[in-house]
C-alpha cells in the first residue's frame, strides 16, 4: 500500500464527509426547497430496482417471481412501480439520471443487480418489494381417542401483514461491502491501491474503508427514515425500518435501502399496490423522500416562507 496517495484519497474523503450534513438518525420533517447553498457533491445517478421476475425465455431452471397475491405478482407490481418512479423522479430531479436493473418481466440475478448499480456509478439504491407472510400452523381436532381430542397441526395462509417496511444492510454482511466499496473504487479510477482486501494492519487502509462503510450505513438509514415519515404522511400503516442480508444491498456500493410497498397477500393491500392511485402515491412518497435527502447531502439550506 503506497501510503501517501492512500493518505490523499483519506484526507479527500474526510473532507467531503465532513461537508455533508450530520443525520440524527430520528425521523424528522421533510426539507422544503426555497433558499438554496450547495458543498459541490451531487447526486447524478439513481438505481431503482424491481425485486424480482420472472424465468427468461428459452432458459431452464428455477426462478422466483417473488410474492404472490389472489391476482397479481411481485415482479409485475415491482416493474410498474419501477418505470412510474424512473419518469417522477427524472421529471422532479431533472439533473438526476435514474436507471432501472430491469424493464422486462424477465429475471436479472441478484449479483447482476449490484453490477448494474455498480457499473453506472449509482449514489443511491433503490430496490422496490412486495411483502408476504409465510403460512402458519393452526392446531384442529382431527378425532378423539379414549375420549380426548387428537390434534393435528395444519398450515393456512396467513393474510394479516400490512403496510410498508424498509430494510437496510445488516453488519454481519460487511465484508461483502467492503469488497463492492474496493472494487467500485478501483474500477472508478479513485483508488489504484486497493489491489488487494484492505489489510487489516495498516491503519491507512482500514480509514478509508471504515469512512466509506459509515457513510454509506448513515446515508441508507437516514433515507430509511425519510421514506417512513413520507409513508406515514400518506397514511400508510408503518412497520419500521429494520437491518437484513439483503444481498442487492450489501454488494451495492452506494447508500441503499430496499422498500417492501405493502402485502401483496393481503386483499386490501394488494388492491392498493394495483391500483393507479395506489401506485401514485407510492411513487409520490419515495419521491419526496429521496427530495429531501438529496436536499440535505447536496448541502440545501431553506428558510420557511413568512
Amino acid at each position: 500500500m503506497k501510503n501517501k496517495a492512500l493518505k490523499r484519497l483519506i484526507y479527500g474523503l474526510l473532507i467531503i464527509v465532513g461537508s455533508l450534513p450530520s443525520f440524527s438518525f430520528a425521523s424528522g420533517n421533510s426539507l422544503q426547497t426555497d433558499t438554496v447553498t450547495g458543498t459541490g457533491y451531487k447526486i447524478k445517478t439513481i438505481i431503482v430496482d424491481p425485486g424480482h421476475g420472472g424465468r427468461p425465455s428459452g432458459t431452464t431452471g428455477t426462478y422466483s417471481h417473488g410474492a404472490s397475491g389472489s391476482f397479481s405478482t411481485e415482479r409485475s407490481v415491482t416493474l410498474a412501480l419501477a418505470f412510474k418512479l424512473q419518469a417522477e423522479l427524472e421529471k422532479q430531479l431533472s439533473t438526476v439520471k435514474v436507471v432501472l436493473t430491469r424493464t422486462t418481466e424477465d429475471d436479472v440475478s441478484l449479483q447482476r443487480r449490484a453490477e448494474i448499480a455498480n457499473e453506472n456509478k449509482g449514489d443511491l439504491f433503490i430496490s422496490l418489494h412486495c411483502n408476504s407472510l409465510p403460512n402458519r400452523g393452526v392446531r384442529e381436532v382431527v378425532g378423539h381417542k379414549h375420549h380426548k381430542a387428537i390434534y393435528k397441526t395444519i398450515e393456512v395462509a396467513d393474510h394479516s401483514g400490512r403496510g410498508v417496511l424498509i430494510l437496510v444492510y445488516g453488519f454481519h454482511r460487511t465484508k461483502e461491502e467492503e469488497n463492492a466499496i474496493k472494487q467500485n473504487l478501483i474500477e472508478g479510477g479513485d483508488s489504484s491501491e486497493f489491489d488487494t482486501n484492505p489489510d487489516p494492519n495498516d491503519p491507512a487502509s482500514m480509514i478509508l474503508m471504515n469512512e466509506y462503510k459509515r457513510k454509506y450505513r448513515k446515508q441508507s438509514i437516514h433515507l430509511a427514515e425519510l421514506l417512513v415519515t413520507e409513508f406515514g404522511a400518506d397514511g400508510r400503516k408503518i412497520e419500521g425500518i429494520r437491518e437484513q442480508g439483503v444481498h442487492v444491498l450489501c454488494h451495492s456500493a452506494m447508500p441503499a435501502v430496499l422498500v417492501e410497498t405493502g402485502y401483496i397477500d393481503n386483499a386490501d393491500d394488494e388492491a392498493y399496490l394495483n391500483s393507479e392511485q395506489g401506485q401514485n402515491e407510492i411513487v409520490a412518497s419515495i419521491v419526496r423522500a429521496v427530495q429531501s435527502y438529496k436536499n440535505e447531502v447536496e448541502g440545501v439550506t431553506v428558510t420557511q416562507p413568512q
